[in-house]
């Protein structure tokens, strides 16, 4: 039985949430294994002493590790879906950050969430992923594929961009905005929130589109069936344009054009019982409280 464990830094809570994940493992007699530069991190730390066996990236994470543990924030989360990308490893999240929609699992629980793992207590979170189609565009990135959107944004201006914009080939419209979000239900609570987006639940088979600060102020976030392709053209007044799969960002030549599709896998990320999206939503958006004192 094998764990997989991932991180990004160190921070005040890390040793207790390896510490008691250690613990645990060596009562049921399971292996972990660490992404390398996280076990960097902890050995300076003095964190842990012992050896193991680490990973660098997908090509070398084993194909026998049932769960793959990612501590910290959302941020780590979406970094940990890089890692498994089509091998189906279910993702746990151990919250060290803050909001936490995806890493929604409180350090004080791991002992309740490790036995619930192995009694198969737990229910599986398909999360669809949107991909750059192939061509130049897609070519450029390392990781491509996103979690919670695909992003166009200007660069180097303050200046609007115009994106022109179609579904199935059909034209949609143009934006002139400071850019356009394409998000997964998934990526709903994330930067398409933050620009006027929709909440969508996990399980919605659908796409956002959401223009970052349009200039016409009817221009609305639209739902989409998320079996639509979607085409860009863009044009700036500078020579290029960025766009960002999740966290990574390139920039692209004004006449790159920009075709975005649902990827052709899914990660699976675990669900326990008591701990649903919507549950999460009132605990960490505050609805139905009283806030005003």
């Amino acid at each position: 039985m094998k764990f997989a464990i991932y991180g990004q830094a160190y921070k005040s809570v890390t040793a207790n949430i390896i510490n008691r994940l250690l613990v645990e493992f060596r009562k049921i007699g399971a292996i972990a294994i660490f992404e390398a530069d996280y076990y960097n991190i902890l050995l300076e730390n003095h964190i842990i002493e012992d050896s193991f066996e680490t990973f660098n990236d997908y090509s070398n994470l084993p194909d026998d590790v049932i769960f793959f543990i990612s501590i910290g924030g959302d941020g780590t989360m979406l970094r940990a879906a890089n890692f498994v990308k089509s091998k189906n490893i279910p993702i746990v999240g151990i919250n060290a950050g803050r909001l936490g929609f995806l890493a929604n699992i409180q350090q004080d629980a791991i002992e309740h969430l490790i036995s619930k793992l192995i009694n198969n207590d737990f229910q599986i979170s398909k999360r669809t992923l949107l991909t750059l189609q192939e061509g130049f565009a897609a070519q450029q990135f390392k990781i491509n594929f996103a979690l919670n959107e695909i992003t166009i944004s200007r660069k180097n201006s303050t200046s609007m961009i115009i994106i022109k914009t179609y579904i199935d080939d059909e034209y949609l419209a143009t934006y002139w905005a400071d850019g356009i979000i394409i998000s997964t239900p998934t990526g709903s609570t994330g930067y398409s929130l933050s620009c006027g987006g929709p909440i969508i639940t996990p399980d919605s088979n659908c796409l956002v589109i959401t223009p970052i600060a349009p200039h016409n102020l009817t221009t609305r976030p639209l739902i989409i069936n998320d079996k639509s392709r979607i085409k860009m053209q863009i044009e700036t007044r500078e020579p290029e344009f960025l766009v960002s799969v999740d966290s990574e960002t390139q920039a692209l030549q004004n006449d790159t054009e920009i075709n975005i599709c649902l990827a052709s896998h899914t990660v699976n990320m675990v669900v326990f019982p008591g701990v649903t999206f919507l549950k999460t939503l009132r605990n960490k958006l505050l609805w139905g409280e009283d806030v005003r004192n």
